[in-house]
């Protein structure tokens, strides 16, 4: 499937936060074959260039970092932490996430306000929303390059929980529809895209199993 003009073999997306280590990090990503690796900028110590980070760990000429805004409360954080990303990584991809409390559960208002900003700005945007066809719309006419509506919250593995509003907003978009969080076993994972999704992003799922590498590869 292809972001802004980018083609990947793998619809499957991994995050690296939850890890219980840095090892179980590395090897489940590699056993599950995704591309694209989404990394919280917000929770990289840039303070102490010495100190090893998540960058270090991978080998970006073999994988596409996303960035993500992990841990904005507002419109104006998330603008700022696209900015240090773009800095830090090159990339001027951008996962963004405006989620202004603990129920994490995206700012619908805060995520159209930053995306425009940073399309405006030549990011391209992948933005994290509740699963709003008329959001997911806006959006995609702003120029997103992509929207990723929830399954459920973060981190909470309950599945597909927003299947009809999912339906409609593959029905009508004409960017890739990622499925993004809360999908916590496979089964949930191929669900989305026999719905016809282009891809799913799985962190918890992955990071929080018993086996990381091997919920992976199930992936």
């Amino acid at each position: 499937f292809v972001i802004a003009g980018k083609e990947f073999k793998s619809r499957l997306m991994v995050g690296t936060g939850r890890h219980r280590t840095m090892e179980q990090m590395v090897g489940s990503i590699e056993a599950s074959g995704a591309e694209i690796i989404t990394v919280a900028i917000r929770r990289l110590n840039l303070d102490d260039p010495t100190e090893k980070s998540i960058l270090d760990y991978f080998d970006w000429d073999k994988y596409t970092i996303l960035p993500n805004t992990a841990g904005c409360k507002t419109a104006e954080e998330a603008v700022f932490t696209a900015h240090l990303a773009r800095e830090v990584t090159g990339s001027n991809w951008i996962k963004l996430e405006v989620i202004p409390d603990t129920r994490l559960l995206p700012d619908p208002v805060g995520t159209f306000e930053a995306a425009k900003q940073l399309v405006d700005e030549g990011y391209v945007v992948l933005p994290y929303i509740h699963a709003d066809p008329v959001l997911a719309d806006r959006l995609e006419a702003i120029g997103c390059a992509t929207v990723m509506p929830l399954g459920s919250a973060i981190g909470t593995g309950q599945g597909i929980q927003t299947l009809d509003e999912i339906r409609l907003i593959i029905e009508r978009a004409g960017v890739p529809v990622i499925v993004d969080a809360g999908l916590g076993v496979p089964s949930e994972a191929a669900q989305a895209i026999e719905e016809g999704a282009d891809a799913v992003l799985v962190n918890t799922g992955i990071a929080q199993a018993a086996d990381p590498a091997l919920m992976a590869e199930a992936f």
